[in-house]
């Protein structure tokens, strides 16, 4: 038998509420598997099961509302631990042809300082050049060279040169030191998402999707999604969508190199094409992809998009009834706002890392929870956005930030208690095995071996539909026809 998630004070609550959910389909949602996965002293194992509880329950409601004219029953949800836990490390488990990716590069790690610590992440080729060159140091600096140069260098001082030069870095910060901090403060003071109904000039009227039906049902059939996110939050949303029906068609431009490696862990389900927005043609090709778009998804810098008039006043003008789901490191909001950033340095910021650490030595999450976390609240979103429009109609703007995440889990987030006071809501009756938990498929890239998705729901599908192929090697073209 199933153990029901106490909702009365968990994280799922909080979150289903923030998405704007009733309460009243809390009770649908069933938990079970090993325990004492993700082990932090912050509570991550609650924060994931919360964002994939929410996402899956958005999911069946959905399905309910397609399901026809009058609607169904929303389907129980499953939310199994080890599922979860697997999914949160998708990127640790991925295989090609059993090779590992390299997720990390050799700049990319903590620093010691003359006052304290600094992480770094310089993943991408130009991040790396930025960061050396706003080091003073040559191109083919090693890992030695630049630890003795930032070992006499000042943390906080590093971090705003680091960044004045477009490159990434963060000085480690104390919790209390976070809260004081102008960004810190901002981001305390707002919600953990938002979802608001947008509108231009023109108003739209109720515009729903064909009902679903069949085995395995997807809620999300039939709605065109262009992707312009990088790692990692907004794949895991887009990849999240394309696992529910959704025609997902992600966009790179063709100067900003990306990993192929990344993309083979995100791009399940989708179709990959290379568009320079900067370009006549091009940009005249993502116009009409645009045009026939159903959601746009962005994970750039704030402001980086906008520059090209995807704001979400321009928008509602012209794709009225347009899902705007934005994803960003600091939030649109605050002295950093328009500053790049990952979940290895949202957490350095946020004083994750000092809270993790030992003796001195910052340390880090067991997984990447604020990316994942941050990607499953993100598709539960834009279900529940599609979700209102099928009701009442209208544009919708979502939004979502690392930091905010991060704040959730530092201090916002309640741990599900059980009957008997544990702080896990869930019965160790069963042995964690990673194995019952991943999937494998031939590809055009070899053998891969994944993580399975944990989003699941009474009759919704068990796996992606695709594997991922080569970046950029898809026709810019929907796929399918929506209502």
């Amino acid at each position: 038998m199933a153990d029901v998630i106490d909702t009365r004070s968990s994280g799922t609550e909080q979150a289903w509420t923030a998405l704007g959910g009733d309460p009243a389909l809390l009770d649908r949602i069933d938990g079970g598997g090993p325990a004492g996965l993700l082990p932090a002293r912050l509570p991550v194992m609650e924060l994931a099961r919360s964002t994939v509880a929410v996402c899956a329950l958005a999911a069946a409601e959905l399905a309910a509302r397609r399901a026809g004219s009058t609607g169904g029953p929303v389907e129980r949800v499953r939310v199994d631990d080890g599922a979860v836990a697997t999914a949160f490390l998708s990127e640790r488990h991925l295989r090609v042809d059993g090779r590992a990716p390299t997720n990390f590069a050799p700049l990319s790690r903590f620093w010691r300082t003359a006052d304290g610590w600094v992480r770094t992440h310089a993943n991408y080729p130009h991040h790396r050049a930025r960061l050396l060159a706003a080091l003073g140091l040559p191109a083919d600096a090693a890992v030695d060279a630049v630890a003795a140069l930032l070992a006499e260098r000042r943390a906080v001082e590093i971090e705003e040169t680091v960044y004045a030069a477009g490159g990434l870095a963060v000085a480690l910060r104390t919790p209390e030191e976070w809260a004081a901090h102008e960004q810190g403060a901002v981001i305390a003071a707002r919600p953990l998402l938002t979802l608001d109904r947008t509108e231009g000039p023109r108003q739209v009227g109720v515009r729903r999707l064909p009902a679903v039906s069949g085995s395995p049902l997807l809620p999300a059939a039939g709605v065109r999604v262009l992707d312009l996110t990088r790692v990692l939050a907004g794949p895991v949303a887009t990849r999240t969508l394309a696992l529910l029906g959704a025609d997902v068609l992600r966009i790179d431009a063709p100067q900003l190199p990306e990993s192929q490696d990344a993309h083979n862990e995100t791009g399940f389900g989708k179709r990959s094409v290379s568009l320079d927005l900067g370009d006549r043609a091009d940009r005249a090709t993502f116009d009409e992809l645009l045009a026939a778009a159903d959601v746009l998804v962005t994970g750039y810098r704030p402001g980086a998009l906008e520059t090209y008039g995807l704001t979400p006043e321009t928008l509602a003008v012209r794709r009225p009834g347009l899902v705007l789901a934005q994803v960003s490191a600091w939030g649109r909001y605050g002295p950093w706002h328009e500053r790049r950033g990952f979940d290895s340095l949202v957490q350095v910021a946020t004083g994750i890392a000092a809270v993790e650490g030992d003796a001195g030595t910052p340390g880090a999450l067991p997984a990447q929870a604020l990316d994942h976390g941050t990607g499953y609240l993100l598709a539960a979103g834009v279900l529940r956005a599609l979700t209102e429009q099928h009701d009442d109609g209208g544009s919708r703007l979502l939004r979502l930030a690392l930091g905010q995440t991060a704040h959730w889990l530092c201090g916002g987030l309640t741990r599900a208690q059980d009957p008997h006071g544990s702080s896990e809501a869930y019965s160790p009756s069963e042995t964690y095995d990673p194995e019952k938990y991943l999937g494998s498929t031939d590809s055009a890239l070899g053998r891969l071996r994944y993580a399975l998705p944990p989003v699941s729901f009474a009759g919704g599908p068990a796996d992606w539909s695709c594997p991922p192929g080569r970046l950029g090697s898809d026709v810019p073209k929907w796929r399918t026809t929506t209502a």
